[in-house]
């Protein structure tokens, strides 16, 4: 266990039942955090789950854990949208000792070759997973910096950032740049005691691989199907037998949240069961 006591904590896309965000928000609440929780709708995946309560259930079980939180809906494409919440935030809590980017664009239509890719395709993957990062980044490390108590910033690339794959091409161009992001930024932050660390996670078993599948899927085949066969197909890839779960991700996040992690920076971590070993 990590001791998190007295940190304050800005998860975002933290709203799906089977999401990395959630899994992240709860286990820093785990370690002792206090968090804020984030999503582009209160409840992101509606559609896949009438039963869930997005991020307003994602409070509700961290402070059955014994720790406070507040739900913020946000679209961290927005600076205004992004300022507000970080304000929000602060006056809640008075400060923010750990951010992890973790909201990213919905998969479907960019899930295709470059020659059949669309444009807006290309640029809302873009508009999301790196403009986001930059706003949230940019904002929590202002008051970082003037706070001078250091911190520690968590960006979601991916292993899709380190390796090209085909049909993923706006995805991937995303998850390079926030490699590069990750490093620009670490040595910027370094003179202020401030982490930047990549988590480059494989294949998640999350709601986001079902979108994924219905967008991939082959004329006759139905996206149930397609989804059950990635993630067979994905257990067979993977050395350790299996794709990660969310907890594999929030396990790592944790860490990196930690002050045992605290002579690390500017890295983009595999947490790929062996699949990927960059």
């Amino acid at each position: 266990m990590y001791n998190l006591e007295g940190k304050v904590a800005l998860v975002t896309g933290a709203g799906g039942q089977r999401g990395m965000g959630r899994a992240i928000a709860t286990r820093l609440a785990q370690e002792g955090a206090d968090v804020v929780v984030n999503d582009i709708a209160p409840n992101p995946y509606a559609e896949r789950a009438a039963d869930w309560g997005g991020i307003a259930q994602v409070v509700q079980e961290i402070e059955a854990l014994g720790r406070q939180a507040v739900p913020i809906t946000a679209d961290i494409s927005d600076a205004s949208q992004v300022t507000e919440m970080v304000q929000q935030a602060l006056s809640r809590f008075g400060h923010i000792d750990i951010l992890v980017n973790n909201a990213g664009s919905r998969p479907g239509k960019d899930r295709v070759p470059v020659v059949d890719l669309e444009e807006e395709a290309f640029d809302e993957v873009q508009r999301v997973n790196v403009k986001g990062t930059f706003l949230c980044s940019q904002a929590v490390a202002r008051e970082m910096i003037s706070r001078g108590q250091g911190g520690k910033i968590i960006i979601i690339s991916s292993v899709a950032g380190k390796r090209g794959v085909a049909r993923y091409a706006a995805y991937c161009a995303s998850k390079f740049a926030l490699v590069g992001f990750t490093q620009a930024l670490a040595l910027e932050l370094a003179p202020h005691n401030i982490n930047v660390n990549a988590i480059c996670p494989g294949l998640v078993d999350t709601e986001r691989p079902e979108y994924i599948a219905a967008a991939l899927a082959s004329e006759g085949v139905s996206g149930r199907e397609q989804h059950a066969l990635m993630l067979r197909e994905g257990d067979q890839r993977v050395p350790l037998g299996r794709v990660a779960q969310a907890d594999d991700i929030a396990r790592t996040a944790a860490y990196l949240a930690s002050d045992q992690s605290d002579y690390l920076t500017g890295l983009s971590i595999s947490v790929a069961g062996g699949s990927n070993m960059t």
